[in-house]
């Protein structure tokens, strides 16, 4: 298919309607259609606040969509990749107990189960295997709930889709799930080129066996829409004859797919009556909503989404996509959207597609947000709003509008976009945190001290205006703390592009970025953003807070892993302040910090991390100096791009010295021999300049080599441990 405006247009959809499906059906995540129609009635729209949880919340149906797609960056976009590679890929993002799946226990959940076998060593496709796992495991719903960046990177080819959905699904499941994945990633495919359901539906199911329970349920249900059934009664039919109580296991592939062509065959292919059907009729509604708001918004575009209700704007475009690679968590439709765009067009032999000079935010697609919001509280403009709209300029074609009405002296206009642990989780209630923790947030800031911001504002208001950057970071008890750049002074159509390096803030994280417009006199107008981005490497120093208090009672990190990433915060110590610690992914046993030690990393037996930073850091160095206490290794970690995929430098206790790369197994791509000392520090700085990596201990030069083969570019930083524990006061990037 031609990769034309058009296409990209229906990826954004898609995107945008999986988010919508998704965030419309968690708040009643498995309950029956009767409990639905009791408490709720006919879901027509999004009721998290009748249920009072929020909104935008973490889910596995997201990030395993978004998550496993990457498996084609990471292989060289090989159209034909593997299941093997695809479990690799598994291994790399998935953080255990923490990121990317559920939780519960082997045998329990078929994705941990698949997870866990993969650990052990066991490939895929056997991983998910009935052969492996059992019938009744192997055939739950997973494979399909990941499966729309597949159907949505073969667009106009559902061959492709069917048969990538296969090595897909199959690395975590088998048989009726597997068939249940293809039948949805084709059909999405299909939606791209062909706008008849009947006739997608009907073409899609050839790709499964004529004998399967998927086949049979399609056609059933193909049957039923076709006479005098309404969607009601065939749902009835559908319970009768495919419901839960016919199959094991936690959450079963068949009534799913069943309640999915129920929908799309009686929605009368509009996209709010098509969601209201598969919500009200129950079940795993999160996961059924999300593959029908995506194939709707494929076939139907953005137009197909705002013909009723607005679902758009309380979505306003965000996104959490947790995983091992924390510097991506922070993202929104748009830029996942992007993504897939991309990674298509490399498939197709394609240059990627550059969009103002690759701007993180850049609004380049109708409805767009990317996730900005005004700020009303305290003395801020209440009449102030934002939207996309199109704006032609040498870069781009869109922009983000402010609007704003009665600015006055002393009442700015503000907003903001979140770059880490968004603000309203630090006050959720227990009913809404607990829905929150189903799936922690593991994620890292997005903009450190040290880098630079650089944005294009467009003045489209008749009287003189001002504006300020600004960032907020977590400071002391937790509370937002506001840096604001210099006064810009702007005319009626006056263009200016702005650049601010980001002041230092002590360590905290940064979890805002802003715009504060002023005037000395009351006016009206409008303000447009045409991009915004973080350029550069950070220079700063990692470690505890000042303001954090030495307490004994805090002295360990309890294995908790919940929405605070492992970090255990005993009530008393809670305002002590304690996300600088949620800043790094952690798959440490234990994290401790007591007196000046900031960094005490545990890991009892193999080999645990911590990691933060941007993905798209290249050239820099990190140091620290490290205390080894019986551990058989630990050091420095450079471009982390997952668990998998890193390079480090590592002092052995065995007396060497040595850098290794991680790619789906260690490799030493040098070793010395170095005399090692057990309770002695060592200042290790690991230096990365293109492909030439060099070691330094104590400030001398000791070790280099050049990777000459599938070099790892840009990734975060960290540290490694191993077999014991490494003690350190800080870390610096330069």
């Amino acid at each position: 298919m031609k990769l034309d405006h058009r296409f990209e247009n229906k990826v954004y959809a898609g995107v945008l309607g999986k988010i919508i499906g998704v965030y419309l059906g968690r708040p009643f995540e498995g309950w029956p259609y009767d409990k639905i129609m009791k408490e709720l009635g006919p879901i027509y729209y999004y009721v998290n606040d009748k249920l009072n949880v929020p909104m935008h919340v973490t889910d596995d149906d997201l990030n395993g969509t978004f998550t496993f797609i990457k498996a084609f960056k990471d292989f060289n976009f090989d159209k034909n990749i593997t299941s093997k590679q695809i479990g690799d890929t598994w291994l790399n993002y998935c953080l255990e107990n923490q990121a990317v799946l559920a939780w519960a226990g082997k045998g329990l959940l078929t994705e941990e189960s698949a997870y866990l076998n993969l650990k052990e060593g066991i490939e895929a496709p056997e991983s998910g295997s009935i052969k492996r796992n059992g019938k009744i495991i192997a055939e739950q719903i997973g494979a399909q709930i990941f499966i729309d960046g597949w159907g949505m990177i073969a667009a106009g080819d559902p061959d492709f889709a069917a048969d990538l959905a296969k090595r897909a699904g199959s690395v975590s499941h088998d048989g009726e799930s597997v068939y249940g994945a293809q039948v949805v990633a084709s059909m999405e495919a299909m939606a791209f080129i062909e706008n008849d359901t009947k006739k997608i539906i009907e073409h899609c199911k050839k790709y499964i066996p004529n004998d399967s329970i998927i086949y049979k349920l399609i056609s059933d249900i193909q049957d039923w829409s076709s006479g005098n059934l309404d969607w009601e009664q065939a749902r009835s039919k559908i319970e009768e004859n495919y419901g839960y109580d016919k199959y094991q296991g936690f959450c079963h592939i068949v009534p799913n797919h069943a309640l999915i062509i129920l929908a799309l065959l009686f929605g009368d292919d509009d996209f709010q009556k098509t969601l209201m059907i598969v919500n009200t009729a129950g079940w795993d509604t999160d996961c059924n909503s999300g593959n029908v708001g995506c194939y709707m918004g494929i076939k139907n575009g953005i137009e197909g989404i705002q013909k009723g209700p607005d679902f758009i704007s309380p979505v306003n475009d965000t996104l959490y996509i947790t995983s091992a690679r924390g510097s991506e968590t922070m993202t929104d439709a748009l830029r996942e959207s992007q993504n897939i765009i991309n990674i298509r067009r490399k498939l197709d032999g394609l240059e990627s597609k550059v969009i103002k000079n690759n701007a993180r935010y850049n609004f380049e697609m109708e409805t767009s947000t990317q996730g900005w919001v005004v700020d009303k509280s305290n003395d801020n403009n209440q009449n102030t709003h934002l939207k996309n709209i199109e704006y032609k300029s040498k870069i781009g074609n869109r922009a983000l509008e402010i609007n704003f009405n009665n600015l006055t002296k002393g009442i700015n206009s503000e907003l903001h976009v979140n770059t880490f642990f968004p603000e309203e989780f630090t006050t959720l209630n227990e009913q809404q945190e607990m829905m929150l923790m189903v799936y922690s947030f593991v994620g890292c800031p997005i903009i450190y001290s040290g880098q630079n911001i650089k944005t294009e504002i467009i003045s489209k208001t008749k009287k003189d205006i001002k504006i300020k950057l600004f960032i907020k970071y977590y400071g002391e008890g937790d509370k937002l703390y506001k840096i604001s750049s210099e006064e810009y002074f702007f005319s009626d159509d006056e263009s200016k592009t702005i650049e601010w390096k980001v002041p230092d803030t002590f360590s905290n994280p940064i979890t805002q970025i802003g715009y504060s417009i002023s005037s000395d006199e009351q006016v009206s107008g409008e303000v447009l953003i045409n991009y915004l981005d973080i350029t550069g490497i950070p220079k700063m120093t990692f470690r505890k807070p000042e303001h954090i208090k030495d307490n004994r009672a805090n002295l360990v990190s309890h294995d908790i892993k919940s929405l605070t990433n492992g970090v255990y915060i005993p009530d008393e110590d809670k305002y002590y302040g304690q996300l600088w610690k949620l800043a790094w992914v952690n798959d440490v046993d234990k994290w401790y910090g007591y007196g000046k030690n900031s960094f005490g990393l545990i890991k009892n037996a193999s080999r645990g991390h911590v990691f933060t930073g941007s993905s798209e850091w290249k050239n820099y160095s990190v140091n620290s100096k490290i205390m080894f206490r019986l551990a058989s290794s630990g050091g420095l970690v450079i471009r982390s791009q997952g668990l998998q995929r890193y390079y480090s430098l590592e002092i052995k206790s065995v007396n060497k010295l040595q850098i290794n790369k991680m790619e789906y197994g260690l490799k030493t791509l040098k070793e010395i021999d170095f005399k090692f000392e057990p309770f002695e520090e060592y200042e290790m700085r690991f230096e990365a300049n293109n492909n030439i990596l060099k070691g330094f201990i104590n400030n001398k030069l000791l070790i280099e080599v050049e990777d000459k083969t599938n070099q790892f570019e840009k990734g975060m930083i960290g540290c490694i441990v191993e077999n014991g524990t490494i003690i350190s006061d800080e870390i610096s990037i330069n």
